[in-house]
């Protein structure tokens, strides 16, 4: 088996620290160079010409899309590192380059290299960057579908600010001023009108049931009839909320659907 080399790209030392003591165990394989950002790792491929790039995707300035768009016919083959969840990542299987996820496991990544080598020794160039843009423009699209989708919001805790992805909220109360939302077993306050968040939520993912209250639409477990037709909904939390009688026709609506 013949030596292939390695160009390492990510903005945290301390990641291609690991990275660098990962692949030092794996045979036949030598990392030629590190780079912080783009401009560094497009002089790295210029200047050593490496067989496979370790890239990660989301670098300030630059990204590792802009990198690839101006390398073009210098193309290593690519392993991305990214913070996409499986879910995400499953859509770019049947792709040649292959994808790490963040925190990287030493098997995961044994097997990407595994699987560049193969690339590197069947590819012709042309069929590798073609290959590639037509990747780099699926993850660019799930990219943008991902954070259109999630939005972050920074909650007092104690003397911290945690961040709290929305799509580990499961619901959102309406307090006065302001909104409760409860992540877990957990609940923090946020200064926001539960009007102005449902503008900002997705509604694929939420839905409003109260003129106080709107839930994830994946974390209604049930909905349970009240007395005069009215219906409550209980959530995977086990927190139940009566479902207002001007969202009823929705939430009935949204039965309809599932069930039609």
């Amino acid at each position: 088996m013949s030596e292939i080399s390695i160009l390492i790209v990510d903005d945290e030392p301390l990641a291609r620290r690991r990275l660098t003591r990962q692949l030092a165990r794996m045979e036949d394989v030598r990392v030629i160079g590190e780079a912080g950002n783009a401009a560094e790792a497009h002089d790295c491929v210029m200047k050593f010409r490496p067989d496979i790039m370790l890239l990660d995707i989301q670098m300030p300035g630059e990204s590792g899309f802009d990198l690839l768009d101006r390398l073009n016919g210098a193309m290593p083959a690519v392993i991305f590192a990214t913070a996409f969840d499986h879910h995400a990542i499953r859509a770019f299987n049947a792709s040649a380059v292959d994808y790490v996820t963040k925190p990287i496991e030493p098997v995961r990544l044994e097997a990407a290299i595994a699987r560049a080598r193969t690339a590197v020794a069947a590819r012709a160039g042309e069929e590798k960057v073609a290959e590639l843009h037509e990747t780099v423009a699926a993850l660019r699209k799930a990219l943008r579908e991902h954070e259109s989708r999630t939005i972050e919001f920074w909650v007092k805790s104690k003397e911290d600010y945690l961040r709290v992805p929305s799509d580990q909220i499961i619901r959102f109360q309406a307090e006065r001023d302001y909104v409760r939302i409860h992540s877990g077993d957990e609940s923090y306050l946020h200064h926001e009108s539960l009007a102005s968040l449902e503008q900002r939520l997705d509604p694929m993912q939420f839905i409003r049931i109260h003129r106080s209250a709107i839930v994830r639409r994946d974390c209604i477990k049930r909905l349970r009839q009240a007395p005069f037709a009215s219906l409550i909904a209980v959530l995977t939390d086990e927190s139940e909320i009566r479902v207002g009688r001007t969202y009823s026709s929705k939430i009935r609506a949204l039965i309809a659907q599932k069930h039609g």
